[in-house]
C-alpha cells in the first residue's frame, strides 16, 4: 500500500462519525487558509501579476514546501494542492488589501473558532486528533478532503 494511503486510512480511524466529517469538511480548509493567511503578513517581498494580485516571497516558499511534501505522497494531489493554495492565496491578497493590518484579526477568528468546532467534532467522535499522534496529519487533513473528492469523480491519485 503506498505511503498517501497508509496515511488517509490513519487519518479515517478518528473521522468517522457523520457528524465530526461535516465539521471537517468545512473548518479543514478555513485552518488551512488562516495559517496562509498569517504567513502572508510576515513581512517580505512581494511578487506581483496583472489580474492575479500579490503573493510575498514567504508565502511562494511556503506553497512550495507544502506542495513537495504533498509530491512525494502523490503526484496529482501536489499539483492540485499547489494550485488551490494560490487560488487561496489570491482570496488572501484580497482580504489584505481590503482590510491591511486588520486582517490578522480576520484569520485569528477563523482559525481560533474553527479549532473549538475541531475539537467539538472529535468530542462527538470519542477519539482524539491525529495530528496529537504525528504532528504531520495536520498537512493530511486537507489532502484527505482532496482524496476523497478525487475517488468520488474517479480520478485515480
Amino acid at each position: 500500500m503506498r505511503k498517501v494511503d497508509l496515511l488517509f486510512a490513519e487519518y479515517s480511524k478518528s473521522h468517522r462519525n457523520a457528524t465530526n466529517k461535516f465539521i471537517h469538511w468545512i473548518c479543514v480548509p478555513l485552518i488551512f487558509c488562516s495559517i496562509l493567511g498569517f504567513i502572508s503578513l510576515i513581512p517580505a517581498p512581494h511578487f506581483c501579476m496583472p489580474h492575479a494580485g500579490c503573493i510575498s516571497i514567504i508565502s511562494i516558499i511556503t506553497v512550495i514546501l507544502i506542495s513537495l511534501f504533498y509530491v512525494r505522497l502523490s503526484l496529482l494531489i501536489g499539483i492540485v494542492m499547489f494550485f488551490i493554495m494560490l487560488i487561496a492565496e489570491h482570496f488572501i491578497y484580497l482580504t489584505n488589501i481590503s482590510l491591511g493590518k486588520q486582517s490578522w484579526i480576520v484569520y485569528l477568528g477563523i482559525f481560533v473558532i474553527t479549532w473549538i468546532f475541531q475539537f467539538i467534532g472529535h468530542k462527538i467522535e470519542g477519539k482524539k486528533p491525529s495530528f496529537l499522534k504525528d504532528l504531520q496529519f495536520l498537512l493530511i487533513g486537507p489532502i484527505w478532503l482532496l482524496g476523497f473528492i478525487l475517488k468520488k469523480t474517479g480520478i485515480r491519485y
